[in-house]
């Protein structure tokens, strides 16, 4: 059987935590990928990883480097690569930046691997995703980007907390955009299939409702410099594994859409079925007009936003 191989761009905490996990589960052969100045960096973070497979039961190979060439054919490109968000700063002051990066990454990974699956996480995500298609000339459904997956976790572990209740039992679906405007859909989420409407009152729904929206500033604001990763890698990682793997699991993924819910030319958190294929199908949920004017309010900022890349 043949060893999936997996790209990951960028050594920093989150690519390298995500390089670990994925080890930990023996989804593939990795390479950390940086930039050429941190090759020796990046090198002694994956031999660090390498020699602690044996004890953890990870029989995957991984190394670090600066060379793209080292990346080629790989399976999965998982794009952790850009600036992070300061305390103060929004996601949206990063785009000029970001934008950059991803358009050099997608075109020297793709140079490289042009069958892979392309995974994105740098911010702003639904922005970052657009462009990577964009640069990589890819079918869509072959570029997507994460958000609704840690956005969700958040989202589960606050319900979780206030309840006293298994993590693991709570489902819910986010929608929409990664930030102050996420949509996380409280009346599909649930303990169990009981509906969480009828196990937490509307305010203490409303009050963690609006903590899952600043879950990353949170952490940004208490770490003081840098940014959450322990997360982002644990989301990327499931992702990664429904991809490789091909579970076919349903998640809130970052998609490019095509009139799916009446947009297109924009990406958007929206529930996606992941499998060997990237995407292999979105869920066409019915919104309610209150959700609709909140979604409608998103897509007109980003297509605003990317209207300088168009």
């Amino acid at each position: 059987m043949k060893t999936n191989k997996i790209t990951v761009v960028g050594g920093g905490n989150t690519g390298i935590t995500t390089a670990f996990l994925l080890m930990l589960k023996n989804l593939g052969d990795v390479v950390v990928i940086d930039l050429p100045q941190f090759t020796n960096t990046v090198k002694g973070k994956a031999l660090d990883i390498l020699e602690a497979a044996p004890l953890l039961g990870a029989s995957r190979r991984i190394i670090g480097t600066g060379d793209y060439g080292d990346t080629a054919g790989s399976d999965l490109v998982i794009i952790t690569a850009g600036l992070p968000r300061k305390p103060g700063m929004t996601r949206n002051d990063l785009i000029k930046v970001n934008a950059e990066v991803i358009k050099s990454v997608v075109t020297e990974a793709v140079k490289h691997s042009p069958d892979a699956v392309i995974l994105v996480l740098t911010n702003p995500v639904e922005i970052i995703t657009h462009l990577a298609l964009k640069y990589s000339g890819l079918p869509r459904l072959r570029v997507l980007g994460q958000a609704g997956v840690l956005d969700g976790a958040r989202f589960r572990a606050f319900v979780a907390e206030e309840l006293n209740v298994k993590a693991a039992d709570v489902t819910t679906l986010v929608f929409g955009v990664h930030g102050d405007d996420m949509l996380p859909l409280t009346r599909i989420s649930a303990v169990n299939s009981v509906p969480l409407p009828s196990l937490v009152s509307e305010a203490r729904l409303e009050e963690i409702t609006r903590r899952t929206k600043g879950g990353g500033a949170e952490i940004v604001n208490l770490l003081g410099t840098g940014s959450a990763y322990f997360a982002p890698a644990a989301a990327l990682t499931a992702m990664a594994s429904s991809i490789l793997l091909r579970e076919n699991r349903l998640f809130s993924a970052v998609v490019n859409l095509e009139g799916e819910f009446g947009y297109g030319d924009v990406a958007l958190n929206v529930p996606a079925i992941l499998g060997g294929g990237g995407i292999e199908k979105i869920i066409d949920l019915a919104l309610t007009p209150a959700e609709k004017a909140v979604i409608d309010k998103s897509v007109a900022e980003i297509k605003s936003l990317l209207a300088p890349y168009a």
